[in-house]
């Protein structure tokens, strides 16, 4: 496989040379999941007594409910799937994945290495916002759980991986299967990043070659390492810290590089922003980019994201990333 590491590492250059007529296949580990979005026309805070917490029981009336396609793998690929490149899924689903598996197959995304699980359901959130956007949310993994069934390192020909959110012993197993099989990866711990403690953690960055976090993540995983950004950077060949809208910064190389925040068209939903910037960097590393211009596309991303309800509806073509690209940088991009 070092081949293959060497091809990410010299750029989109030297891809094409071997491949010119293939998109690039990056390898996506992460969660595939349903989300349930419904709307209490009311406040939390009026039917919620503090004093009575300790016996809590309340139902709340939600006539608004849609049913999204989501999880960190799923959005990711969609993304890259925009970006014209090749998403490998390596996920695990319930029995009652059929819905998400024809989604993804009239997309065009790969699903040879999405397991089913039987006697399970694909994890799933269910969220109620309430008319101040409070939000209470209760997240059934489901065959989440078993995600270390799957084997990274046994997927061929791919120039890149990332590993996002799924089960604890899968992100683990994934990230060293990934390191072992010399395919450089993305570490992107989010929501995940609670389940593992300090060792785990720098385990985790000694074997990736990226890394990417929101501010958040980033205070927690510099507090549970024991270690700041900086130092943590000198491992990776750059860590990516987003701080929503103000931009993001990039660490890479003994450089701090700014990424300004795109302005979006409109406030709509952040639910999924965070996969899409990935997807960004993705396409980025692959192609050989520098790291100004991968940031840019990751921010981009973000930004058409964040004017759409849910993860997987926006559908920019690549002629309108450009555009959009050229309107916010005054420079032109090659997609």
């Amino acid at each position: 496989m070092t081949v293959w590491r060497d091809r990410c590492y010299t750029g989109g250059t030297l891809y094409a040379e071997f491949c010119p007529a293939l998109p690039m296949r990056i390898l996506v580990c992460g969660s595939i999941a349903y989300d349930n979005i419904m709307v209490f026309r009311d406040r939390f805070k009026n039917h919620i007594l503090p004093d009575q917490i300790h016996i809590l029981n309340v139902a709340f009336l939600v006539p608004e409910l849609r049913r999204e396609f989501g999880g960190c793998a799923g959005n990711i690929a969609y993304n890259l799937g925009l970006l014209g490149d090749q998403a490998m899924i390596m996920a695990t689903v319930g029995e009652d994945a059929e819905p998400y598996f024809a989604r993804l197959r009239a997309l065009d995304l790969k699903t040879d290495h999405i397991r089913t699980v039987t006697g399970t359901y694909t994890a799933q959130a269910f969220i109620t916002t309430d008319l101040d956007d409070n939000q209470i949310t209760a997240f059934h993994p489901g065959a989440m759980s078993h995600a270390h069934l799957n084997q990274a390192g046994e997927v061929r020909d791919v120039v890149l991986g990332i590993v996002a959110p799924d089960g604890r012993d899968g992100m683990l197993q994934h990230a060293e299967q990934l390191a072992a099989a010399e395919i450089p990866f993305l570490f992107d711990p989010g929501q995940g990043l609670p389940m593992f403690d300090g060792a785990e953690l720098r385990h985790f960055i000694d074997l990736a070659d990226y890394c990417a976090v929101n501010d958040y993540e980033g205070k927690l995983l510099s507090e549970r390492t024991g270690l700041s950004l900086s130092e943590l950077a000198r491992s990776l060949r750059a860590l990516v810290v987003t701080r929503g809208g103000a931009g993001s910064t990039i660490f890479s190389g003994g450089r701090e590089i700014t990424i300004p925040a795109v302005a979006a068209a409109s406030v709509v939903d952040p639910t999924g922003c965070g996969d899409a910037y990935r997807a960004g960097l993705l396409h980025g590393i692959a192609a050989g980019w520098d790291w100004e211009t991968t940031g840019r596309l990751a921010s981009l991303m973000g930004a058409i994201k964040i004017a759409s309800r849910g993860a997987q509806n926006h559908a920019p073509s690549v002629d309108e990333l450009r555009a959009r690209y050229r309107a916010a940088f005054g420079q032109e991009i090659l997609l």
